[in-house]
């Protein structure tokens, strides 16, 4: 059992391990549970909005949840890791509310073997130049991107997001979603063909507009070459023949 320092200040939380982290907030700690938080945030915001589609609705459910951990962490006995069973609680209140809203879909339609590996077309991270054409371009993409996720079916589009975008090993996004490791690799298998699907035609549209060279970058490229062409000795006369 870990003991109370005497002030908050002595505390250095942002170096903590989960594990000390969860013991001080097992004894009230609220600042310990502030750090958990933060550490969790983006995961459960991501696992969240994969269910219900919506990010106001996704905060919510990941307040909800936080509640719900908060009332429960004198249960946490540290059989699973803290993220997990923090993803787990979060589930339960988006499929709760899920469920509200329409019956579930049965998967076993859309599942399949996988035979090959086909992944969703690579974007680099970064477009070089944070112009206003390439930061346009930039959030384009990511808004194809993002509406494809979601039209997944749930099932593809939790699993998706939990091994592409937040980089969970098949075993943790088995546990966590109480399912096999197997039934992971098959449902990420479809996820990327039917994301490779519904971006082919989206993205095939845009082509035309990829590497935008107008605005402040044309104009700037346009000045410097006049500039140098300014600086230049004038030509000579050519003598008439």
């Amino acid at each position: 059992m870990h003991r109370l320092p005497a002030t908050a200040e002595s505390v250095a939380w942002a170096t903590l391990p989960d594990a000390e982290l969860v013991a001080f907030a097992q004894q009230g700690r609220r600042e310990a549970f502030r750090h958990l938080m933060q550490r969790c945030n983006q995961r459960l915001f991501r696992v969240a909005r994969a269910v219900v589609r919506d990010d106001a609705e996704a905060e919510d459910v990941v307040q909800e949840a936080y509640t719900h951990a908060f009332a429960k962490l004198s249960t946490f006995r540290g059989e699973a890791s803290l993220s997990t069973w923090l993803t787990r609680i979060v589930l339960n209140e988006a499929n709760g509310r899920l469920r509200q809203r329409r019956p579930s879909v049965d998967i076993a339609t859309f599942e399949a073997t996988p035979q090959e590996d086909t992944r969703v077309i690579a974007f680099p991270s970064r477009f070089g130049s944070e112009d206003p054409a390439a930061a346009a371009a930039r959030t384009q993409i990511r808004g194809l991107i993002e509406r494809a996720i979601d039209e997944l079916p749930e099932a593809f589009r939790i699993v998706f997001i939990m091994r592409e975008v937040e980089g969970c090993s098949v075993e943790e996004t088995a546990t966590t979603l109480d399912i096999r490791p197997e039934t992971v690799k098959t449902r990420l298998y479809r996820a990327r063909r039917l994301l490779r699907s519904a971006l082919h035609d989206s993205l095939e549209a845009t082509l035309g507009e990829a590497f935008p060279f107008l605005g402040p970058r044309c104009a700037r490229m346009t000045e410097a070459v006049l500039a140098r062409v300014d600086r230049m000795p004038p030509a000579m006369p050519q003598d008439k023949p």
